[in-house]
């Protein structure tokens, strides 16, 4: 629910609640009062309960949307491998040290 929409039914609450406290006769006492807080508790209570299952219907519907994870990319060669780890190298992407440990173990896993 927005917070437009929240505000909105609050302040509708609340003059709801004063106006039917307003209009009571002086002899009620506080028999308005007390009637126009519990319509006022109930509106709130509603608008509550109304938020709750929103966003559980949103996250509902966002885990029904999420996509599929994506494939495994197909297995390279030593050679593409080998390739592409030097071209993290010349990007300084790695350091000189990374670089030769990485490629003794591709050549160790041929």
């Amino acid at each position: 629910m927005s917070i437009q929409k929240n505000i909105f039914t609050c302040t509708a609450a609340m003059l709801l609640t004063m106006s039917i406290s307003l209009s009571m006769p002086a002899q009620a006492g506080n028999a308005g009062a007390f009637i126009g807080g519990v319509l006022a508790t109930k509106v709130i209570g509603n608008m509550n309960r109304q938020t709750a299952a929103e966003e559980q219907q949103a996250a509902n519907s966002s885990r029904q949307a999420a996509p599929a994870p994506a494939p495994a990319p197909a297995a390279q060669s030593p050679e593409q491998r080998i390739s592409q780890l030097d071209k993290l190298a010349a990007g300084g992407y790695i350091t000189p040290e990374e670089y030769k440990a990485k490629k003794k173990s591709i050549i160790d896993g041929m």
